[in-house]
């Protein structure tokens, strides 16, 4: 689809935007009553949320990245499971399995945890690979397959997982072609010692925790999602997704010849099309009708830390993805 030879109605479109975004600071409301800071995890998880996208988080233990799926699940009224991936876990425990019923001669379905609307997969790279891609072609094909019958999954069905970056004994890191399939991949950071203030202030009492309640529903999010698709998107802008995009693989085409011995693969074209949807998202979280480059500026580290596969000779010299994707938007015209 093209947007520019669509004619649009900026001003219909904007007044619908509006309303059907005013919803966003409801969640942020509801979420600030147990979560202090960490918006910027918040406000990705949205982004997922509304460009049906998957989510890997990184980041130590003790973040609130399991406090904040659960929470983000409640004030949305949808089914939550959190999944604690361990090295024995399996498939079936995960998508679910045939039983045999011996009164009734015949095998019956039991479905697994799987089919829920919010998935946390906590400690993703603790599992070996056959779970991974129980999981990730769930991910991919939003169907499960138990026996020989294909169980549709329910929408919005959104999976974060969570990584963790210190230990690393005994875990199973995710290829990168499965990687590939996350959305975005988002780095989370300790709170700010104002915010771990706060939080210990909160938390160290021994009484009910705050309750949250819902403020919208998954019928209120899926129909979110159809005007996420309508937002306009210039050609302009379209070509700077393209060309950041195509600096990580061509690199010297764009004054960066330095950066093809340090570069060994670029973004994939996964990452064109989930850069256009999550600018797109994010527009409409600031309650706009058009995509500006500042959304996909915004966006764009997110969505290409994962994709990027530096060179050996960029980990001897200890330059990360982040470092490349830096220079890469740097150095690529902003329009």
């Amino acid at each position: 689809m093209s947007y520019t030879s669509t004619p649009v109605d900026m001003q219909e479109l904007g007044e619908k935007i509006q309303q059907s975004s005013a919803f966003i600071e409801d969640i942020y409301t509801e979420l600030n009553k147990v979560i202090v800071g960490q918006r910027y995890m918040i406000d990705r998880l949205l982004v997922g949320l509304l460009a049906d996208g998957h989510v890997l988080l990184e980041g130590v233990p003790g973040l609130a990245k399991t406090l904040t799926v659960s929470s983000l699940a409640t004030v949305i009224n949808t089914k939550f499971q959190r999944l604690q991936f361990t090295p024995d876990l399996l498939p079936a425990d995960l998508i679910g399995t045939l039983i045999y019923n011996q009164k009734e001669a015949e095998f019956t379905v039991k479905k697994g945890p799987i089919f829920s609307n919010i998935i946390l997969a906590d400690e993703i790279n603790r599992s070996p690979a056959k779970v991974q891609s129980a999981l990730l072609e769930a991910m991919q094909e939003l169907q499960v397959t138990i026996g020989e019958t294909t169980y549709p999954l329910d929408e919005p069905f959104l999976v974060l997982a969570t990584q963790n970056p210190v230990e690393q004994e005994g875990t199973y890191p995710l290829p990168e072609a499965q990687v590939d399939r996350f959305m975005m991949k988002i780095n989370i950071d300790y709170p700010t010692e104002s915010e771990e203030l706060e939080i210990m202030r909160r938390m160290a009492k021994t009484g009910k925790k705050e309750e949250l309640k819902p403020v919208i529903t998954t019928e209120k999010v899926l129909k979110a999602r159809k005007v996420v698709d309508q937002i306009y998107i210039d050609e302009k802008v379209e070509q700077y997704i393209i060309d950041l995009v195509f600096a990580t693989r061509n690199p010297e085409k764009y004054g960066l010849d330095d950066l093809s011995e340090l570069i060994n693969f670029g973004a994939s074209p996964r990452a064109s099309i989930n850069l256009n949807l999550a600018a797109r998202a994010h527009a409409f979280m600031e309650h706009r009708a058009y995509v500006t480059p500042e959304d996909v500026r915004t966006i764009a580290m997110d969505v290409l830390r994962h994709r990027i596969i530096p060179t050996f000779e960029a980990e001897a010299e200890e330059v990360t993805s982040e470092d490349l994707i830096d220079r890469v938007m740097s150095s690529v015209q902003v329009p």
